[in-house]
Order: C-alpha cells, then sequence, then structure tokens
C-alpha cells in the first residue's frame, strides 16, 4: 500500500474497529500523522505568539488523527491475530513497547478469525473504503 492509500484508508475507515490492516497501512498512517503534528507546530509557531501549552493547530490536528489512530492500530493487532483491546496496553507507559514490537511485526498470512490477508485481497481495501 502506497502512502497516499494508506492515508486515504485510514480517513475512509476513521470509525471502523473490525477487519484487519497491513504493516504498511499502519506505518504509513503513523508517519503521516508524526508528520502532520510537526508541521501543525511549525504554524502554530510561525502564526501565533509562542505560549508553551498553546498550540491550537496542532490540537485540531490531533483530534482531527485521534479517532482513524485507534481505530488503524486496533485493526492492526487483529491482523497479528490480537483483539484490540490490547490497546489498554498504552494505559501501563511500559506497554507501549510491548505494543511497538507487535506493530512492527508481520501479520497471519492467512485469514484469522478477524477476516482475510489485507495484503493478499487488494480489493478489499477498495470495499471498505466505499
Amino acid at each position: 500500500m502506497a502512502f497516499s492509500e494508506a492515508v486515504a484508508s485510514a480517513f475512509a475507515n476513521y470509525a471502523i474497529f473490525s477487519g484487519r490492516a497491513s504493516r504498511s497501512e499502519f506505518w504509513y498512517w503513523v508517519l503521516f500523522a508524526i508528520a502532520g503534528a510537526c508541521l501543525a507546530n511549525l504554524v502554530d509557531a510561525a502564526i501565533f505568539v509562542y505560549h508553551p501549552g498553546l498550540s491550537p493547530l496542532n490540537s485540531i490536528f490531533t483530534l482531527i488523527a485521534l479517532l482513524p489512530t485507534f481505530s488503524l492500530a486496533a485493526r492492526r493487532l487483529h491482523d497479528l491475530d490480537r483483539s484490540g483491546w490490547w490497546l489498554l496496553l498504552t494505559a501501563t507507559g511500559i506497554g507501549i513497547i510491548a505494543l511497538i514490537y507487535w506493530f512492527g511485526q508481520e501479520g497471519t498470512e492467512s485469514a484469522n478469525r478477524f477476516g482475510p490477508d489485507p495484503a493478499a485481497v487488494p480489493a478489499l481495501r477498495q470495499n471498505r473504503a466505499m
């Protein structure tokens, strides 16, 4: 999946927590989210007088990207045949390390309890986006 396809898919499926997401789809979204936050911070610094904690454009971007990030992370865990409830590990702080490790792993090659392999069925991405 290409960068633009991954971003478009994440926004198209922003509230869909079922199904699976490929590794490239997830990491391209992470790249987009980091780049968007950095760009929003730069624009905030250029437009607004610097005040610690005051970053309105970055706050808006974060709110826009929050739900797609959670849904994509849950679908990525589904690709690994894990429940999306594992995202609660982020509440422990140290659990983020386990999640980053899992997100970097290759998904199950065949269908699992969450659906078919997204890499093997490219038409599935197009149908989900509609």
